[in-house]
């Protein structure tokens, strides 16, 4: 056979078997097939899962990533006095706002903008601050009070910063600063203990985006109707946080603005009246107890506050030893002294402890039943036979210690707080306090010793355990004014939002009824003599004033003399002079302004204090332009004789 042709022929394979091959190569593309549909399965099973089962789950996420809420904050409320002259405005400002968590290293990129935009560490830290209480992917103002040079330069570099941007911020501004910061106070940086207040007063939400909180005064009060309700921006951000559209929008809605009672161009008066002095200065209007002035000396500047004090300027208002920081008209603590005898007056005609008529023999001191102890007359030789008309003119120590003997520190105290003694007022600021009126319940509590009758006998004379601000003796006197009607002295006269809220008087204590006419008249009639009688302590600061006025001096002890130590001003320190009061109110016949003050360690009432009630009194009616003096008959009360001797 040819060898070509053998060689072509197919040969047999004895060891391969093709029927076996072709079962495991079946026995595989199953297993294959198998596997590839259970995989197909799991796929779809999933797909199943992500799409239909889990869907609003994972489209939530997935809207997380892409979708982002950022709040609006609200355009704060606007402050104005009572003609619409504003004290409290929003300024515009451009600041440098980062989304920290699209920061790849933060500590690299504050270097760098120490540089670009001069970031201080004041500015890290606040950032820092700012970032605990703040939601994830929130812009943080991290640079405030951007010039225009250094938003140049940033805008020239921002390629390099795609997760910082420059917007516009709104700050507080207050126009007049030290004159008004003890009746405004101020805004300032939500610190942890305002996050857990909100939080606690559910009201945190309402706070997105926003840096600042009212921390004093109407700022304060007003809080919630000043702030406004935050608002939202829904936008689709890229994945460098970017905003690429906004999908909607909430506006905010700004916050009210607040018209108070207070009459700037008085209190700017008053304020250099005082100047370089420490004292205070209420005047209110007795027919509703609107404030018009309300001035604390010295003070301080409230803008300091806004960004955020800085140490050294915190410790010089700290350790000042003037002590601006506190109000003294409704923080400030004193001994009210004589200026409480009319009111005292009263609660005895009513206790029936004197009658008008009643006199006693005023030597110059007064002896304690049944003991030596003697309380000196502010008159050496005394007053002489003393009824409670010449008590209150002359202002005989010794009438009214005996007269606060007979009453008893019981219904002596209890008769002072129904004058608003000893209770806050209720004025619309937070920062008061009730001062003291002192009971026998008080004074085991504080000092772990019973009262003893020697005590009452001080408190009858506004001096002793007891003291009072410049705010409880305005109100005070106007309840004297109106023969008993209780109002509550207040700031705001009108909140003006989408509506008009006027102020409404809370009501807070009841009317004093009880006391007749006559008794309120008769005290009135002795604070008329105070200024107007020749023997009238006021007399001379009120000379030849074109209104009827009556009033009620008062000089306060900073400390007791010994019993046979002599008062020297000249061998004392300044802050051991006495404290000089005096409270008033005009015209006689319808009152329309009540003025109190003190001034610390200024010595007599009368010679100090009075004559500046004066200018404050002329300054009001020459700005009100209304006819001051009537016919004589008008402004004289029943039993006020025209005797100035009297």
């Amino acid at each position: 056979m040819n060898l070509k042709k053998l060689l072509s022929q197919p040969q047999y394979d004895p060891i391969r078997d093709k029927k076996a091959e072709r079962n495991l190569f079946a026995r595989r593309a199953l297993v294959s097939f198998i596997g590839v549909l259970a995989l197909s399965v799991i796929l779809i099973l999933n797909l199943y899962d992500l799409q239909v089962v889990n869907y609003d789950s994972y489209q939530t996420r997935s809207n997380g990533n892409r979708i982002k809420l950022l709040p609006l904050p609200p355009t704060r409320g606007l402050i104005y006095d009572r003609n619409g002259q504003i004290l409290a405005e929003n300024l515009t400002f451009f600041g440098l706002y980062i989304v920290p968590e699209k920061v790849e290293n933060l500590d690299r990129t504050f270097e760098e903008l120490r540089v670009l935009v001069g970031l201080t560490d004041t500015d890290i830290e606040n950032f820092k601050k700012e970032r605990q209480r703040s939601s994830r992917y929130t812009p943080i103002l991290l640079k405030p009070n951007l010039t225009e040079e250094q938003i140049a330069r940033f805008s020239v570099n921002q390629y390099n910063f795609p997760s910082l941007d420059v917007k516009p911020y709104f700050k507080r501004h207050y126009l007049y600063g030290e004159p008004l910061t003890h009746i405004l106070g101020y805004v300032s940086k939500i610190n942890d203990r305002d996050v857990e207040r909100l939080k606690k007063e559910e009201k945190f939400a309402n706070y997105s985006g926003t840096h600042d909180l009212g921390k004093l005064g109407i700022e304060r009060y007003y809080e919630d109707a000043l702030h406004g309700t935050t608002g939202f921006e829904e936008v689709e951000v890229n994945s460098r946080g970017k905003v690429i559209r906004k999908l909607r929008e909430q506006p905010a809605v700004a916050g009210k603005s607040i018209h108070l009672t207070i009459d700037l161009n008085l209190q700017l008066y008053i304020t250099d009246l005082l100047a370089g002095q420490k004292g205070a200065v209420v005047v209110m209007d007795p027919k509703d107890n609107s404030v018009l002035a309300m001035v604390s000396v010295p003070s301080y500047d409230n803008n300091l506050f806004v960004d955020g004090i800085s140490g050294e300027d915190y410790r010089r208002l700290l350790n000042d030893p003037n002590r601006p920081l506190y109000s003294r008209v409704t923080q400030g603590a004193y001994p009210p002294a004589s200026t409480v005898k009319p009111f005292i007056a009263v609660s005895a005609l009513q206790e029936n402890v004197i009658t008008p008529e009643m006199t006693i023999s005023d030597p110059g001191y007064w002896v304690l039943p049944n003991t030596t102890k003697r309380f000196r007359d502010w008159r050496r030789g005394g007053h002489g036979m003393t009824d409670l008309n010449k008590a209150i003119t002359e202002s005989s120590d010794t009438y009214f210690y005996q007269t606060a003997y007979n009453l008893g520190i019981d219904r002596l105290s209890g008769w002072m707080k129904r004058f608003g003694f000893g209770v806050p007022t209720g004025i619309d600021i937070q920062e008061e306090t009730s001062a003291n009126m002192p009971t026998r319940e008080w004074k085991q509590k504080r000092y772990k010793k019973p009262w003893v009758q020697g005590d009452t006998i001080s408190v009858g004379i506004g001096q002793g355990y007891w003291t009072a601000t410049p705010l409880q003796l305005a109100k005070a006197t106007s309840i004297l004014v109106n023969n008993g009607k209780v109002m509550t002295p207040h700031l705001m006269k009108r909140i003006e939002g989408t509506t008009i809220e006027p102020y409404q008087d809370p009501k807070l204590y009841a009317d004093i009824t009880e006391p007749k006419q006559y008794y309120w008249d008769v005290a009135k009639r002795g604070m008329y003599n105070v200024v107007n009688s020749a023997a009238g302590t006021g007399r001379k600061a009120f000379a030849g004033a074109p209104y009827r006025v009556a009033g009620k001096s008062g000089t306060a002890q900073v400390f007791s003399l010994k019993e046979n130590q002599s008062y020297n001003a000249g061998a004392l320190k300044k802050e051991l002079h006495d404290h000089a009061w005096f409270t008033a109110f005009a015209p006689y016949d319808k009152p329309k302004v009540v003025v109190s003050i003190i001034l610390e360690n200024a010595g007599g009432g009368s010679s100090n204090a009075a004559p500046l009630v004066r200018k404050i009194m002329d300054y009001y009616f020459r700005q009100t332009s209304e006819p001051l003096m009537g016919e004589p008959t008008d402004f004289m009360p029943a039993g006020v004789s025209t005797n100035e001797n009297e």
